[in-house]
């Protein structure tokens, strides 16, 4: 398969503001006025192009960066949201009836297994959850009324790739559709080309890059997308998680160094990691030859932009984890925050904050240790001192 190039196709892509403009133009309205009433008429029904009817359906700022993120991806088209759990929960949601099958990945985001394990369960829809690296398991877990296919391209946290093409086939041979969440790596993975039909992400990480807002998107076929949208039976239509179209601009005009960016933070997660495991700590980051899916890795991945910003360590306890995280943004390493895809290093307790949804019976059988730390590596320059602080900091800790 001929690999993708998301930052070439984003560099080809043309959009001016309506006077000229460089930048495309903000507009600040929810409603948008019509010339003849037929117009309006047939806009409700979808049947012009270029008509704006109202913001939480349509606005001129939206779909820039949606037309945008859809031509990064190489889908038909793409919508954008007001926060990556709208996105996510509007995908999954729109591809299921009462009575019908979710196959998911047990790894995945604590927000979204909460959705699935909790929360869906009051519309009467069933879900199972799978070692997504397991292929016969996902291939048996599968279901006459199966309709959708969840994973992340990279799991969070425990960084388990997910072999999209293999999927396709599991999840088109039961004619159930694959959507894939490519929060952890956009522009390294283009996961439509490589069979996914929905491609989500939250866009509050990396793509935007600067943790100043929230957001989230779905790319897919032109269908897909107009039936997500549509006036009577959408399901982001009528559940309304718009996003605002000032802060579309700015994650527009941020989505052209997101290229850059992956590189370097991919750079400073590759370096660390090479660095902790050389102390030989308890490093996991798929840019190693040691990591299990690092093969399957180098087959699936677009050239030039590395193998990702998140790294993880395993400390063996959460008091540890604690101990050594305030140290080190005592020292200057960065934030203790949840997040990711930040200019500065965050790191977190994973089991503690952004998977603390998952019971801890449940987080002990997908393998996370309770002193797993997660990071997400900045834009460091100097990325040989930050390791050595941290390797320093490691050691102070983990040899008492």
């Amino acid at each position: 398969m001929k690999k993708w190039n998301p930052a070439m196709k984003l560099h080809e892509l043309k959009q001016f503001g309506e006077y000229g403009g460089v930048n495309p133009s903000i507009t600040d309205s929810a409603t948008y006025t019509f010339m003849e009433a037929k117009t309006m008429t047939d806009t409700f029904h979808g049947e012009t192009e270029g008509c704006f009817l109202y913001s939480r359906h349509w606005n001129p700022s939206n779909k820039y960066l949606s037309d945008a993120l859809a031509t990064m991806e190489g889908t038909e088209a793409g919508w954008v949201t007001a926060s990556g759990m709208g996105a996510i929960t509007c995908a999954l949601l729109h591809g299921v009836n009462a009575g019908d099958h979710i196959v998911s990945s047990c790894t995945i985001y604590g927000g979204t297994f909460a959705f699935l394990h909790n929360y869906i369960k009051k519309f009467n829809i069933d879900v199972t959850f799978v070692n997504i690296s397991d292929l016969d398991a996902v291939a048996k877990a599968m279901r006459p009324n199966t309709k959708i296919l969840y994973t992340e391209s990279l799991s969070n946290p425990l960084l388990q790739l997910a072999n999209i093409p293999e999927l396709k086939k599991i999840a088109h041979k039961h004619g159930a559709k694959l959507l894939v969440d490519n929060t952890f790596t956009p522009m390294i993975l283009s996961p439509y080309h490589l069979g996914a039909d929905v491609v989500i992400y939250s866009l509050t990480k990396f793509v935007n890059g600067k943790n100043d807002c929230v957001a989230g998107a779905i790319c897919g076929s032109v269908d897909y997308i107009n039936s997500l949208i549509d006036v009577n039976n959408g399901t982001a239509m009528l559940l309304g998680p718009v996003l605002d179209p000032l802060r579309s601009s700015s994650i527009l005009k941020n989505l052209y160094t997101l290229g850059i960016r992956m590189k370097q933070h991919s750079h400073n997660a590759l370096f660390l990691s090479k660095r902790l495991q050389e102390s030989d700590f308890k490093v996991k980051y798929p840019g190693l030859p040691t990591h299990p899916d690092f093969p399957l890795f180098k087959q699936m991945m677009n050239e030039h932009f590395g193998f990702g910003g998140i790294l993880s360590i395993d400390v063996g306890t959460a008091a540890k984890a604690s101990a050594i995280m305030e140290d080190m943004q005592n020292s200057g390493i960065g934030y203790l925050a949840v997040s990711l895809g930040y200019f500065r290093t965050l790191f977190s307790n994973s089991g503690k904050s952004t998977s603390s949804e998952v019971p801890e019976d449940i987080q002990k059988e997908m393998g996370m240790s309770e002193g797993l730390i997660r990071f997400s590596m900045g834009l460091d320059i100097d990325i040989e001192h930050t390791s050595t602080i941290i390797v320093d900091i490691l050691k102070k800790h983990l040899s008492k």
